[in-house]
């Protein structure tokens, strides 16, 4: 599909053969001719895949206590957003807060959401984007949440949800086509109905959500779709983001050691 003219076209196409917009490179780039694992997960939603099978393996590590395994690792207490902490110099809690998840339900809920949105941003923004975006936006959504309620601990991949509906949204704002339009109708009807529905129970971080698709919307805004002019800088940009949240954890996770050794 052109991302100018949304006429359908052929991967050869150079240029498009109804707008005469150049076309770069596909926004998702394929791995290998066949699915990944021998299709057990999708090109499409492959990146999601990945960060759903990262926050279901935290949870499960923090909850092994009460899955009668043993003792679990402190996860919660050393990963989420707690204001106190994050003012002691623990800023790491502002991307592993993301990661985590208060319940099972929690839990299942956000995956769900987060294996379709995931798969549609990143088709149209590409991985690297896709990955800024949601680390961005993660980090902007437990900010608003930090500022809003230093007080109350604060957890959820529901921040970068809301992160990449509001790069959707930005992507019906720059297409000026009846496409564009409709998505950005899809998705504004979606994010209200999300925000309402989330403000009905008293435990959901809104701040968050409000800071999430705020970050979304205008990192990708900015940053647009795939051009070949600037893909460069965003893989380079994308590889800074993977690099940024395994260094959190690592803080995290020092903090944790330290933690238990001085008991």
């Amino acid at each position: 599909m052109c991302p100018h003219c949304r006429a359908f076209i052929s991967t050869a196409d150079k240029v498009c053969p109804y707008c005469d917009v150049v076309l770069g490179p596909p926004a998702v780039e394929r791995r290998s001719t066949a699915d990944v694992l021998g299709g057990l997960i999708p090109h499409a939603r492959f990146t999601t895949v990945v960060i759903l099978l990262i926050n279901a393996g935290f949870y499960l590590a923090g909850a092994l206590p009460d899955l009668g395994l043993g003792k679990g690792l402190p996860i919660f207490e050393a990963g989420a957003k707690y204001g106190p902490g994050i003012r002691a110099g623990q800023w790491w809690r502002l991307i592993t807060a993301g990661f985590l998840h208060g319940g099972i339900l929690h839990l299942l809920m956000n995956s769900w959401v987060l294996f379709d949105l995931g798969a549609q941003t990143e088709e149209s923004y590409g991985t690297n984007r896709y990955l800024v975006i949601y680390l961005a936006s993660t980090v902007t959504g437990f900010y608003a949440s930090y500022l809003w309620s230093p007080y109350s601990p604060s957890v959820g991949s529901s921040a970068g949800i809301f992160g990449l509906l509001g790069a959707m949204i930005a992507l019906g704002v720059r297409d000026k086509s009846s496409y564009g339009a409709a998505l950005r109708a899809h998705y504004m009807q979606w994010g209200i109905y999300a925000l309402l529905m989330s403000a009905l129970f008293a435990a959901t971080d809104n701040a968050a959500h409000v800071g999430g698709v705020a970050g979304g919307f205008a990192l990708a805004y900015v940053a647009g779709t795939p051009r070949r002019t600037t893909d460069g800088i965003w893989r380079i940009a994308g590889w800074v983001a993977i690099g940024i949240t395994v260094l959190a954890f690592t803080a995290m996770f020092r903090w944790v050691m330290m933690a238990n050794n001085s008991l």
